[in-house]
């Protein structure tokens, strides 16, 4: 947790509680919370904007997971942190050092780069690439469901 910012974390209210999500990995959230009475719930965004609610469905906590996409069967998002991310981003660039002129593909590339500096996801359709985009954009994204790993602690005034 040594390199994270919490000026990147969202806050939403809800049930008496503060409850803080974007954290970049389970481990950082689940030192968080230590670090500060919190404890760890999960929230899903279901209804296509930013709308949490508290939700077990995903087992986040369970599977030791801080994020994921649920978009139906022929969707697939792979986060920064996932293990095969690095796989797919890495074919990505492979492509683009192919580009030579100034194609919708070269600018779809250079557009996402900003998506790929903030905490990017790789969304797959039928295990093709098919676009890049934030943790953020991914709930407005497919009819997604998102589920987030998120710390709860009681609001103090």
């Amino acid at each position: 947790m040594e390199n994270f910012n919490t000026e990147k974390l969202v806050k939403y209210e809800m049930e008496g509680q503060e409850i803080l999500v974007g954290f970049p990995n389970f481990e950082t959230a689940e030192t968080y919370a230590a670090q500060n009475l919190g404890t760890l719930v999960e929230l899903a965004f279901t209804d296509g904007n930013d709308n949490p609610q508290l939700n077990k469905e995903a087992g986040l906590i369970s599977g030791k997971k801080h994020f994921f996409v649920q978009a139906g069967p022929e969707y697939r998002f792979i986060h920064s942190a996932d293990p095969e991310f690095r796989e797919y981003a890495d074919k990505l660039q492979e492509l683009k050092s192919d580009l030579k002129d100034e194609s919708p593909e070269e600018k779809y590339f250079s557009n996402a780069e900003i998506e790929i500096a903030e905490d990017p996801i790789i969304v797959l359709k039928n295990n093709e690439f098919e676009s890049v985009t934030s943790r953020e954009r991914s709930k407005y994204l497919k009819q997604a469901n998102v589920f987030e790993i998120g710390v709860a602690k009681p609001i103090t005034d």
